[in-house]
């Protein structure tokens, strides 16, 4: 039996069929789980639930411009941005063309990394701006194209092809000042698609997940 798309299973849940939203999140739960682990450290499973309430309280509101997933993911981000806005001071005030995750939370990635390789790769993407790590990201661990990213984060598809462009050359600048021998630069830089998809798959063998919402009652 072929599974429901997206689309089919967001119509049942607004007709109200309770089951079909709670697919709908049981689906998408490990990637936006995933968008926050790098990110927001410990607030993570906090964002994860409000995200997902944020998508109780507005789903009337999607009209169908692009992917299900893609509102889903804007949601995500506009959550991210409203939490660094949160905790930004004086001295690491928020502008997400600049501020890193690194700036507003100094401690280690909570995700899990084998190899070194993939924890320079951790550590650069979080000494890049918000705004370039999130695009990256989306794009190497969701495996979205640059149409799908301009549409998430809500900027025009040229504006996001310069951006990812730049986006990769601040990464090998930080993966460069990360690596401690030419070797260990060669093999980071020489093989990023197959670090990147490793630490997808061990972001998604966690275990440490918070509960999950519910779509009937947010809860």
């Amino acid at each position: 039996m072929t599974a429901a798309t997206d689309s089919e299973l967001l119509e049942a849940w607004r007709a109200g069929d309770k089951r079909a939203g709670k697919q709908l999140f049981e689906r998408h739960y490990d990637a936006i789980n995933r968008f926050f682990r790098n990110k927001a450290g410990a607030d993570a499973p906090d964002l994860v639930q409000k995200t997902f309430l944020g998508c109780l309280e507005s789903v009337e509101r999607f009209r169908g411009e692009g992917s299900f997933r893609s509102w889903l993911f804007a949601v995500a981000y506009r959550q991210l941005c409203k939490h660094y806005r949160t905790r930004a001071t004086e001295r690491a005030h928020f502008d997400i063309e600049t501020v890193t995750a690194r700036d507003l939370d100094p401690t280690p990635s909570r995700m899990f990394a084998a190899r070194r390789e993939q924890r320079i790769l951790m550590e650069a993407l979080r000494q890049i701006p918000i705004e370039f790590q999130v695009a990256l990201e989306l794009h190497y661990w969701e495996q979205m194209s640059d149409a799908e990213i301009a549409r998430t984060l809500g900027v025009p598809l040229g504006t996001m092809k310069s951006r990812i462009r730049r986006a990769r050359q601040l990464l090998t600048e930080r993966i460069t000042e990360c690596a401690a021998s030419p070797a260990e630069l060669n093999s980071t830089l020489g093989n990023l698609d197959q670090w990147a998809e490793q630490l997808r798959a061990f972001a998604l063998r966690d275990d440490s997940r918070p509960g999950r919402v519910d779509s009937d009652s947010g809860t």
